[in-house]
């Protein structure tokens, strides 16, 4: 599938944007110029807005069409990422490989990384983070406490938890599955 061909939702940009103002759809109207149910209708994706109606809701939410479209979400995208394609994001060493397993820009982040990577270097994620030992087993220090994972193990992480993790196993292997940063995780209290 060509990404640039996708069909993007921009609706869910502008309820995430619309609710971190805190606005209601009738302020949004009244900003805008355009109808609550027209407003709705895009936010559940049962309308596409122009690139005009677009920008009038941008300006409404203090934001541009541009920063909409770059956070809307791709729609029902089916992509298979087959084991021998080269989607190697580092390319450093034969030994330490990272493996992007959905590509393009998702609600969700999956990497495989292969054999070790700089343990020096330390991670803090906006958002949930887990970890799988697919092969092989890692040392994790997150929060200050020292973790050993082997073959099967999985550690969760909440968003803005600083970790940092080496491979203690030559071949091991990692699965990373995040939600991306792009995202805005929100508290919804009792769920």
């Amino acid at each position: 599938m060509d990404e640039h061909k996708e069909t993007l939702r921009v609706g869910s940009a502008v309820r995430r944007r619309r609710r971190q103002l805190e606005l209601t759809l009738a302020v949004v109207a009244e900003r805008s110029g355009l109808s609550v149910p027209f407003l709705s209708q895009i936010e559940n994706e049962r309308a596409r807005p122009s690139m005009r109606s677009l920008q009038r809701v941008a300006d409404a939410l203090c934001t541009t069409d541009v920063e909409l479209l770059a956070a809307a979400d791709p729609a029902r995208t089916v992509e298979v990422v087959r084991a021998h394609d080269d989607t190697d994001l580092d390319h450093s060493t034969p030994e330490a490989r990272v493996r992007e397993l959905a590509r393009g820009h998702h609600q969700l982040h999956a990497l495989e990384f292969i054999g070790d990577h700089d343990e020096g270097r330390e991670f803090q994620h906006r958002n949930d983070e887990l970890m799988y030992v697919i092969e092989g087993a890692v040392e994790m220090e997150a929060e200050g406490r020292a973790h050993r994972l082997g073959r099967g193990d999985s550690l969760f992480l909440t968003g803005g938890v600083r970790h940092r993790w080496r491979a203690t196993v030559p071949d091991t292997r990692v699965l990373v599955v995040a939600v991306g940063d792009h995202i805005e995780a929100v508290d919804d209290g009792g769920r």
